[in-house]
């Protein structure tokens, strides 16, 4: 049995942050983990600067509704679940990602959650679990799934490392540097040709 396992932002979607900042006017949210490698403090800073800004939960959740994936996605996706199982493995939250999950067609997805107060201001996070994404693809593959992966970044190296076949979609140069054991799809048709080449690869275990 074969699985894809795909990450969310830069693959399927736009990146949310960079996304809710530009629509929301607040420059300072387009900080990602580049900018700040220390995520519980990247965390504590967007939701500081939300608190600032009396942004809540609706108010996410409106912004967000406006965005859409990225240009052939749904259709990429539609014909990949024809094939193959796919999950979406994503460090995002589900309070951003649900909207846009129901314009790609309800994709299963794993990410984490956000807390809000009783006036519906995000007050706190909670990861799922650590490392999430790669301890995923391990469990895939310890209930006997042949893993395929792909990601767009550094935090998604991990679990292409861990599947039995990992893909790098329109990643920055400096990732494609770091890790040239992965092979990089530039756009949809040749994200699907390097899953089915995998496919037709001997798992790794």
């Amino acid at each position: 049995m074969q699985l894809v396992c795909l990450d969310l932002e830069g693959v399927l979607v736009p990146e949310i942050w960079i996304e809710f900042s530009e629509r929301t006017g607040i420059p300072e949210l387009r900080r990602t983990t580049r900018d700040e490698p220390d995520y519980d403090k990247l965390m504590k800073f967007r939701l500081d600067l939300l608190r600032q800004h009396k942004l809540g939960l609706r108010d996410i959740r409106e912004v967000i509704s406006g965005t859409r994936p990225l240009p052939g996605a749904r259709e990429f996706l539609d014909t990949l679940r024809r094939d193959f199982q796919a999950i979406i493995l994503s460090d995002t939250f589900y309070e951003f990602a649900m909207p846009l999950m129901e314009q790609l067609g309800m994709p299963t997805l794993m990410c984490h959650k956000l807390e809000a107060d009783s006036a519906g201001m995000l007050v706190n996070y909670h990861l799922r679990m650590a490392n999430q994404k790669m301890e995923a693809v391990r469990r895939f593959k310890e209930i006997n799934f042949k893993v395929i992966a792909a990601g767009d970044s550094y935090n998604d190296t991990a679990m292409l490392a861990e599947a039995d076949a990992g893909i790098l979609f329109c990643p920055p140069q400096n990732v494609i540097d770091e890790f040239p054991r992965f092979p990089v799809a530039r756009n949809y048709a040749e994200l699907r040709a390097e899953i089915d080449r995998a496919s037709a690869s001997p798992p790794t275990k």
